[in-house]
């Protein structure tokens, strides 16, 4: 539950912290990246409290989370990425 609840804290800090002119508009964009665990629908089973989502799922491969770092060069998708990278981030931490 603190897992899902810091989904939402996290960015919401960062967004007061960092975007005080677009705080809710960078707080929805970084919630929105959580689309990011749709592929966990394609793990079989779909939930498992012993997994670690780093390196098992598609968009939370090696290969993704460089993308997402790249992504943080591009002003316009700065915001998403740095959700993305939360979201990666917070998902470690429970390995």
């Amino acid at each position: 539950m603190l897992h899902i609840a810091l989904h939402f804290i996290v960015p919401a800090l960062i967004a007061v912290l960092f975007y005080k002119k677009l705080t809710y508009k960078a707080w929805l964009i970084m919630i929105a990246t959580m689309a990011v665990d749709l592929d966990h629908l394609l793990a079989n089973p779909i939930y498992d409290p012993d997994r670690c989502s780093i390196g098992f799922h598609p968009l939370h491969s090696y290969i993704a989370i460089g993308v997402y770092a790249v992504l943080l060069i591009f002003p316009r998708l700065r915001i998403m990425a740095i959700g993305l990278l939360i979201h990666i981030a917070l998902d470690y931490v429970d390995c």
